[in-house]
């Protein structure tokens, strides 16, 4: 069973618009976690215009009273990721590598080119027992390299399926992505547009995906039914047409 980890950056964008603390952080991620979400996702950037260092450190008190439940803080390792990383001690650290104003995150990490400057990052990380995960493009022969440097995972960077989800050409990288990272003895996550329309499509395709993460979809379904129903629709999506192809 694939897991949702609940990406909650846009309820602290809609939190940071006034000063009033609402709506609340950590109780987004509790109802979350009450409707069958088994993770919760943050990706704080340097000018903290959705999640703060302070919610970082509240989700990690919070998701202690939370087993089998698993937090993943994502980000640049160059933009002081690290410093609350190694404070909170997330079960899973993912590097992505954004820019400081960037809208988004829009591309994965190049290797072997980057690979001297990520290597010792990821030695901190799992030295203090995190779980490293690389946010990488479909590109099959990066996966061996991914594992070289250290990593336990990658997570796929799946806007390119999300915007043409039947092509079975885009399918079909993002497919034997999965497979060559798997034969390198690496887990598999996948993040990035995806939604209720197209990820279960993946997931029965991709299998076994460890983790989907989701975030901005989830948050515009919830204002149509509300986020416990949008979080059960979700887990619903990653536990049907497990057949598909």
């Amino acid at each position: 069973m694939t897991r949702l980890s609940v990406n909650l950056n846009k309820i602290a964008l809609l939190r940071n618009s006034r000063e009033s603390g609402l709506p609340s952080v950590t109780r987004a991620a509790e109802v979350s976690l009450a409707a069958g979400a088994r993770g919760i996702t943050v990706h704080p950037r340097p000018d903290e215009r959705h999640i703060r260092p302070g919610d970082v450190r509240d989700l990690s008190r919070l998701l202690e009273g939370y087993p089998g439940v698993e937090f993943n803080i994502e980000g640049n390792p160059f933009h002081n990721l690290l410093k609350i990383a190694l404070e909170t001690r997330p079960d899973q650290c993912t590097l992505v590598p954004d820019e400081a104003g960037a809208l988004t995150s829009s591309f994965g990490w190049s290797l072997p080119e980057r690979a001297a400057e990520l290597e010792p990052l990821v030695k901190a990380l799992k030295d203090a027992g995190i779980r490293v995960s690389l946010f990488m493009d479909p590109q099959p022969a990066s996966m061996r390299l991914a594992r070289d440097l250290g990593a336990d995972r990658i997570e796929l960077y799946t806007e390119s399926y999300a915007r043409q989800p039947d092509d079975p050409a885009v399918l079909a990288r993002y497919v034997d992505s999965a497979h060559a990272a798997r034969a390198a003895g690496l887990g598999v996550n996948a993040g990035h547009d995806l939604n209720l329309a197209n990820v279960g499509r993946f997931v029965a395709a991709a299998a076994p995906v460890d983790e989907v993460s989701i975030g901005h979809a989830l948050v515009g379904d919830a204002l149509d039914m509300g986020l416990d129903a949008a979080v059960r629709a979700y887990v619903a999506a990653l536990s049907t047409d497990r057949g598909a192809a």
